[in-house]
């Protein structure tokens, strides 16, 4: 048999290293690991030949192997193991700790790290019943060395992890392990301790080499000690006053310690628990302990290395989390006193805000610099000392860029509160920076635009500093006015100075734009200003680079001249009353600049249509402002209701020529003037018809809106019935739009799309700024301000369909919520909604389909919110009801199609041909599309559902504390239904379409679909008719379909929580009437029939002893744990089996049913026969 061994260990050495040997061919690695996988599974010489392998006078990749065949055995042999043949390994794995290893500096850590986990495989298993001795063995063990001490360190590190952290164990060993080692961990800390004292001294005493040894016990130790703070008791952190908090503050001026005692520190400081416990922490407010977080830090600074840098973000935590502590013990019934050195404090919060690295700073929100606004320090330039540490912290400026934006919004929280403590020194630090940014000359720096000399880029100095300085005037304005009431010295002179700032440059243009808005309450008390203000604003309209109108704008330029008339459109929404005085001037003016060759943009346009009548709503006079709104809309009607346009939108081959879709057209040609014109012409009248609805409104003060002629009528119940000055518009123009939306989805019909060009064969796909969005990939931060808008005939075609579509939408759903009353009075309005916009849906992208649904229906208040209850039946029902009979049906074809491409890549992945990164993005775009509507559709079915309540998995206080409470009913939701949901239930059709739609979904592989629908959904439909009389194959469909989700999502915790209550929920109210769920049930793989009738009969039996809720919820999960399904990563892992030992806690008594046992009390006491008294 030796002789057996010894060949075999031969092999496996040999297997071994094949395996690790770059040289190898793929095959025979191959070959090589099914050898030893064999050998581990299936060999009666693991222990022996494991035993040999691990011999420290092996290779270290084959005593790590040996090692594993170890583990091997432990794990997955251990409960067939005879008693002696596990003393026997027991005690070899002890002489393995004890004499197997190289000294502690020459040891490989995957050693150390394979010989702690055989140990604490064998604890996890026997200990502490059947190995009391355990801890008193592993302190013996530190006597014989530092390298024993390190792994008796990490032996008790993994312990804690495997038992507390990561609760890898069944739950009877978790408790009798987690019991022990609180009941031992005076003891256990005590001894910590002891080494980390011990070691640190000899670390500052003796000579390098031996240091090093010491060193490395410490490091151990304190790593150890982390994995034990954040649970243990306070008690043990606190005791001695706070002598383990006192010794890492030590060793904070540590070079080689400061790290893990730092983490260590802050573990201990961010504890949680009674305040009283956590009043000792007030110790660490000490001069001595803030000396030492301080010169810690400043011992660390200087170079960019990564240890050190790490180590100063840890000790930037640890301040705020001693901060934390303060704010929660300061006033509370503890009494305690704030530091007497609380400015010692503030200075060492104020000592790190001078560091050059950005993420040091988020931790902190009590004090703001200037520069800390400013977006510098991306990983790819040198231009700032942050850059060197942003390496250290970011992958790519992307990265960099999203940390930075948040980063930049928390900051300007913590400026906004100091502003409202400090008003005017805020105004005065803000006034100084913007007159200093006004008077420096512009600093284009090493990175200048790409598409005109001498501008700036988004990284040029002067556009960092403008942009910073911006932020913070924002963030100042708005304090300034909610809390101080007398005008602030200096406004007028700081918004004069403004205004007279010239610049060519779009990127400091748009920040002056933003200080001009910002600045502009101060006007409203200095009326004079305005005309100066409107005239900055209109001049910005028509900013221009250079004096070549025809080139492409670029898009920081199309930004500046978009942030104008946004601004405009601001000013006129918040303060009207203000502009109104103005509106002649303002009129004039939009008049000249259509008339002139000023080459606006159709979209720019209507914005200062928009604002015109944003001011024209302060007329207060319907004659007056509908004569005001026939002016503006004559040419826009003429245009849009001429026989022309009509004969356009009605053909959609006309339609193609007329927007010049099926024309070929080369780059060099560019699109020819006519064709352009025609889309010009059909844009414009949509963002006139856009701007006009979604902003002319009645007075909202009933008197005004009375007295000026918007009151028509009133409802039976007496409230008022409205009119918009805007509707005689909206009804002319309504024809031709509904016309528009049938041809528009008309197009994606084959001979249409036959119809177009080669230049536009591909004008209907997604664009590649919308596929990079439903991808999430990210554009580079230059590219984007510095390229054209749209580059190509292509793309602009592209971009014009898309806006097209949207927005004869965003009329639609604007009208609903504008027009209300005298919108959803338009007679047949459901029948043409219908013909139009849901026309030919089957070949309608989903790209294209899911903005229609979101604009429509679910776009805020738009439609089906803004609809009054009177119009449920005659328009809702009639559009909600196909809509959803349609999505029910497309979606599922969909996911079909996904889960059968996901099975059949994974059955014939060695046979398929390797795919082409496009086709496998086009793929990834699909299915995200499909992802990305069936939320829209599930979205929209949550606006029809109840409001507020949902169903919650989680148990209240009383069922975690009492699970003994008996409940007489399944816990149910007790949400009512909406008014529109009430209404959609009485049509049997929609209500039906409704329960498949929801209970179809939870299986479509979408966890965030599958978590809304079946918490806010499913059983708020199903409870409807709980009482009525379902088919018992309708009752076996929604039950099915929920096990079935749970088949698919099983495997996430928060899916699984809310489908088992559902499950649960279905099961309670259903099964006393469903014999068939009983029969679903036993279907369900390895499942208890014992546990299953007990359940049911606890169920059904009216006098059976009732649980509470949360041992009800438990129960029931481990019936259906079957049907749970796995994660990818966990379906071939093999599982591990560890035996219950006998418990340490005594056995709770049997619950016994009082109504069946024998006489008790009174009874029991006079009765002759009953002799077991």
């Amino acid at each position: 048999m030796a002789d057996q061994g010894a060949a075999m260990c031969e092999q496996l050495i040999k297997a071994v290293n094949v395996m690790m040997d770059a040289e190898t061919s793929q095959i025979y690695r191959l070959e090589a690991l099914k050898f030893c996988e064999e050998f581990k599974e299936t060999s009666a010489f693991c222990v022996p030949c494991g035993l040999q392998l691990a011999d420290k006078a092996q290779p270290a990749v084959v005593r790590h192997f040996g090692l594993q065949i170890l583990e091997h055995v432990i794990k997955f042999r251990w409960n067939n193991m005879q008693q002696q043949e596990k003393v026997q390994l027991k005690e070899c794995a002890m002489q393995l700790l004890s004499k197997g290893t190289h000294s502690i500096l020459e040891e490989e850590s995957h050693i150390k790290d394979a010989l702690s986990r055989i140990t604490v495989e064998m604890i996890k298993r026997e200990w502490p019943q059947h190995w009391p001795d355990m801890l008193k063995e592993m302190e013996a063990l530190t006597s014989q060395g530092e390298a024993q001490t390190e792994l008796v360190m990490l032996i008790l590190l993994r312990l804690a992890e495997d038992v507390i952290t990561f609760q890898t164990l069944p739950t009877q060993r978790r408790r009798d392990i987690q019991h022990t080692l609180t009941q031992n961990m005076e003891s256990i800390f005590s001894f910590m301790m002891a080494i980390l004292h011990v070691n640190v001294e000899d670390y500052r005493k003796l000579v390098k080499k031996i240091q090093q040894a010491h060193c490395r016990v410490a490091v151990a130790t304190l790593n150890t000690l982390a994995g034990y703070i954040d649970w243990v008791s306070l008690v043990y952190i606190t005791s001695g006053n706070c002598h383990l908090l006192e010794m890492l503050c030590l060793l904070l001026s540590e070079p080689d310690l400061q790290l893990e005692a730092a983490e260590c520190l802050l573990i201990a400081i961010s504890r949680k628990g009674k305040l009283e416990d956590r009043k000792p922490f007030m110790l660490l407010f000490d001069d001595v302990a803030i000396h030492y977080i301080l010169s810690g830090a400043q011992s660390a600074d200087g170079l960019v290395v990564e240890r050190r840098y790490i180590f100063l973000k840890r000790l930037c935590q640890v301040l705020c989390a001693l901060g934390g502590q303060l704010c929660s013990l300061v006033g509370s019934d503890v009494e305690v006193e704030v530091p007497a050195n609380l400015s010692k404090y503030m200075e060492a919060i104020l000592a790190f805000t001078t560091h050059s690295s950005q993420t040091s700073w988020c931790g902190f929100t009590s004090l703001c610099e200037k520069g800390l606004l400013m977006s510098t320090g991306f990983p790819s330039r040198d231009d700032n000392p942050s850059c060197g540490y942003s390496r250290v912290d970011f992958d790519s400026d992307e990265d960099f860029n999203l940390f930075f934006n948040s980063f930049r919004a928390q900051q300007g929280e913590v400026v906004r509160i100091a502003c409202r403590i400090v008003p005017l020194e805020a105004f005065q630090i803000a006034a100084e920076w913007l007159q200093y940014q006004i008077a420096s000359p512009i600093d284009t720096g090493d990175t200048t635009s790409k598409s005109a000399e001498g501008l700036c880029s988004l990284l040029s100095p002067s556009v960092v500093q403008w942009d910073a300085m911006t932020v913070f005037m924002e963030c100042m304005i708005a304090q300034i006015f909610k809390n101080l009431e007398e005008e602030v010295k200096g406004s007028m002179e700081l918004l004069q100075a403004v205004l007279n700032y010239e610049t060519k440059d779009p990127l400091i243009l748009s920040c002056v734009l933003t200080n001009v808005s910002a600045l502009f309450p101060f006007v409203t008390r200095r009326q004079h200003f305005l005309p100066q203000i409107l005239y900055k604003l209109f001049k910005a309209i028509t900013f221009e680079v250079g004096q070549d109108n025809k080139a492409p704008r670029t898009r920081a330029v199309k930004n500046v001249r978009r942030h104008a008339c946004s601004s405009i459109i601001k000013i006129c929404r918040d303060y009207p009353q203000f502009i109104l005085p103005c509106f002649d001037m303002f009129y004039n003016h939009v008049k000249k600049l259509f008339s002139s060759d000023a080459s606006l943009t159709h979209m720019e346009k209507c914005s200062l249509m928009e604002a015109l009548v944003l001011i024209s709503n302060q007329f207060k006079d319907f004659a007056k402002q509908k004569a005001f709104l026939d002016e503006l809309m004559a040419s826009v009607v003429a245009e849009w209701t001429s026989e022309e346009i009509r004969h356009v939108l009605s053909d959609p081959a006309v339609f193609l020529s007329f927007v010049g879709a099926d024309q070929v057209v080369t780059e060099h040609s560019k699109d020819t003037d006519a064709t352009g014109l025609n889309r010009g012409r059909l844009s414009f009248c949509l963002y006139a018809m856009l701007g006009v609805v979604k902003r002319a409104r009645w007075p909202a003060d009933l008197e005004e809106a009375k007295a000026g002629g918007f009151v028509a009528g009133y409802t039976p119940a007496g409230a008022p019935i409205y009119r918009n000055p805007c509707t005689a518009h909206f009804l002319v123009l309504l024809p031709n739009l509904l016309l528009l939306i049938r041809t528009h989805n008309s197009l994606y019909m084959p001979e249409n799309m036959a119809r177009l060009s080669e230049t536009f064969a591909k004008a209907h796909e997604v664009m590649d700024a919308e596929k990079n969005v439903v991808l999430g990939l990210s554009q580079h931060l230059l590219d984007i301000y510095d390229s054209p808008v749209y580059r190509t005939n292509l793309e602009r075609m592209q971009g014009f369909f898309t806006t097209l579509y949207d927005n004869c939408f965003h009329v639609l759903g604007s009208a609903g919520q504008s027009l209300q009353q005298e919108f959803y009075t338009i007679s047949g309005l459901a029948e043409e909604i219908n013909r139009s916009a849901f026309f030919s849906l089957d070949h309608v992208p989903d790209h294209r389909l899911r903005p229609m649904i979101h604009i429509l229906f679910c776009h805020l208040l738009q439609l089906v919110l803004s609809c009054p209850q009177e119009y449920y039946d005659s328009l809702l029902c009639p559009l909600l009801g196909p809509l959803f009979a349609y999505m029910q049906q497309r979606l599922n074809v969909k996911w079909q199609v996904i889960n059968q491409r996901t099975s059949v890549n994974g059955e014939d992945e060695e046979e398929e041909v390797v795919c082409q990164d496009s086709q496998v993005t086009q793929e990834m775009l699909e299915e995200q599309l499909v992802r990305l509507l069936t939320r829209e559709v599930l979205d929209l079915l949550c606006k029809c559902r109840p409001l507020d309540r949902s169903i919650t998995s989680e148990p209240s206080k009383e069922d975690m504390m009492m699970d003994s409470v008996q409940t007489a009913a399944p816990a149910q939701p007790t949400e009512e239904l909406t008014e529109l949901g009430k209404c959609l239930m009485k049509h049997e059709n929609i209500y039906m379409t409704l329960l498949t739609l929801s209970f179809t979904s939870l299986s479509w592989k979408d966890t965030t679909n599958c978590h809304r629908t079946a918490s806010m959904v499913c059983w708020t439909l199903l409870r409807q008719v709980v009482g009525g009389n379902l088919l018992p194959e309708a009752v076996t469909w929604f039950y099915t379909s929920v096990l079935r989700a749970l088949q698919v999502h099983g495997q996430h915790e928060v899916c699984n929580s809310t489908l088992s209550q559902l499950a649960m929920l279905i099961y309670e109210n259903l099964r006393p009437r469903y014999m068939e769920l009983r029969a679903v049930m036993t279907q369900i793989p390895n499942i208890s029939v014992e546990a299953l009738d007990q359940y049911d009969h606890r169920l059904m039996d009216p006098n059976a002893q009732k649980v509470g809720d949360k041992k009800r919820k438990d129960q029931f999960k481990k019936l259906i744990a079957g049907t749970v399904g796995k994660a990818l990563c966990q379906q071939f892992r093999k599982e591990v089996h560890i035996r219950n030992l006998p418990s340490l806690f005594k056995k709770p008594k049997p619950d016994k049913d009082v109504l069946n046992t024998e006489a008790l009390g009174l009874a029991a006491l006079f009765s002759p026969e009953n002799n077991a008294l």
